[in-house]
């Protein structure tokens, strides 16, 4: 199973941008999905997570701006971003976990979103 994130680009402060991350392969439904983001000479955070019955929760610093969401059917997690800030450029990561078997902990390979002042 790969995790195949897209969506990532250059925009202006203020801006908007989706990120897409889909599984190829089969896949049991996954109990978490989940967006982290990692700048350079930082550590890998959490942005936002999203629970297989739709339960989210998100970093203070998106909070009111991002929002998650999944699409079960299509094993796709979406990350809408508005008004974007230079402090949210970073590699953007998805991730899908499960905790039952069979259990997995599968990452994307990344999409860079980089925002201009």
């Amino acid at each position: 199973v790969q995790l195949q994130a897209s969506g990532g680009g250059l925009v202006q402060a203020g801006g908007s941008l989706r990120l897409s991350c889909a599984a190829s392969g089969t896949l049991f439904s996954s109990d978490v999905m989940g967006w982290y983001r990692q700048a350079p000479g930082n550590e890998r955070e959490l942005v936002a997570t999203i629970t297989r019955g739709g339960g989210t929760a998100y970093a203070a610093s998106v909070k009111d701006r991002f929002t998650v969401s999944r699409d079960n059917a299509k094993n796709t997690v979406y990350l809408q971003m508005n008004s974007l800030k230079p402090e949210d450029t970073a590699g953007y990561y998805c991730n899908f976990a499960r905790s039952n078997y069979p259990r997995y902990d599968y990452w994307g390979q990344g999409t860079q979103v980089t925002v201009s002042s």
